[in-house]
């Protein structure tokens, strides 16, 4: 029977200003150190998104300062198709597709190295994140994370799962789900429109869609949460505040612990690397702490001496 730990999780990516993956500038040990001291006061678990430098360096920091923390690792898988329903484009050449499947067996190696590096630390291991949904600018076919996701099962000890927007485990991963240890769900209500007043109730709808699809098979969310700042794309700019943030954190904390059901929110600091070039694109806002770590109002209860440090800059 699967056993997954409990406790608060987190999902945490450190670029700070200035750092960006695609342009492979990391945050150094004493970055992450820093955020580790910040996150290690309220969560124990914590989600990575790739294998890159970055979580090669937290997983090195958790061990050899012997931090209180489990991750589930991920592996970031590229475009291995066009995918024309991207509204911000999606479209390759046949070279960069090759490119690209060449980068993800790669990036399999090293899920599968650091997995076994690191077995204490790493509890679970998430093949891709977003690579079936109809919008998604990395599309991956079904078949192929079927192959991808024996491959890494047949090499890893740790359970197995890919992490994915709830409206594909509706019908397009059927096949994939029998593959895995356990579903990994994205729920966001402010995304879809969401007044606050429904949202709790629209991410309780999310997960039960799924749920009762898969009698009997584990879920966790791996993303929830609620944006803080917007220009108005693909959400209301009025529902994009810390006051909302802070009411949708303390609901989905109250029902997922009742309900013991492991939830990853979604994200831990602000990252500004993200999405257009305006300030305002709502990829960026998603953090409980802002991208210079100060506490956004969900947080200022338990972190005040990080809002007096910015009181006193």
């Amino acid at each position: 029977m699967l056993k997954l730990p409990t406790g608060n999780a987190i999902c945490y990516s450190g670029y700070r200003n200035g750092q960006n993956p695609g342009e492979k500038t990391y945050p150094s040990l004493a970055e992450i150190r820093e955020d580790l001291a910040i996150l290690r006061r309220h969560w124990p678990l914590l989600r990575l998104y790739d294998c890159s430098p970055h979580a090669e360096r937290v997983l090195q920091v958790i061990e050899e300062d012997s931090l209180p923390f489990q991750v589930m690792l991920g592996a970031y898988l590229g475009a291995e198709m066009n995918n024309f329903g991207c509204p911000w484009g999606a479209t390759f050449t046949e070279v960069q597709l090759e490119a690209s499947r060449a980068e993800n067996a790669a990036e399999l190696d090293r899920l599968i190295a650091l997995a076994n590096r690191y077995p204490g630390i790493v509890f679970s291991v998430a093949v891709g994140n977003e690579a079936t949904v109809d919008w998604t600018d990395h599309f991956v076919p079904v078949p192929t994370m079927i192959d991808y996701v024996r491959r890494v099962k047949a090499a890893v000890r740790q359970p197995v799962t890919f992490c994915e927007n709830y409206v594909p485990w509706q019908h397009k991963l059927r096949d994939l789900v029998p593959e895995l240890d356990f579903i990994s769900l994205h729920t966001y209500p402010v995304w879809e429109y969401k007044h606050i007043h429904e949202a709790l109730d629209y991410t309780q709808d999310n997960v039960a869609s799924v749920t009762r699809l898969y009698p009997g098979k584990p879920i966790v969310i791996t993303e929830a949460g609620w944006c803080t700042n917007s220009n108005g794309r693909g959400m209301h700019a009025e529902h994009a505040v810390q006051a909302l943030q802070a009411i949708y954190y303390a609901d989905l904390m109250a029902w997922t612990r009742a309900e013991g059901l492991l939830c990853f929110v979604f994200e831990a600091f602000d990252e500004n690397w993200k999405g257009s070039s305006d300030p305002l694109e709502p990829e960026k806002h998603w953090g409980l702490f802002t991208a210079d770590r100060r506490p956004k109002l969900v947080m200022q209860a338990l972190y005040p001496d990080l809002l007096s440090q910015a009181a006193d800059a």
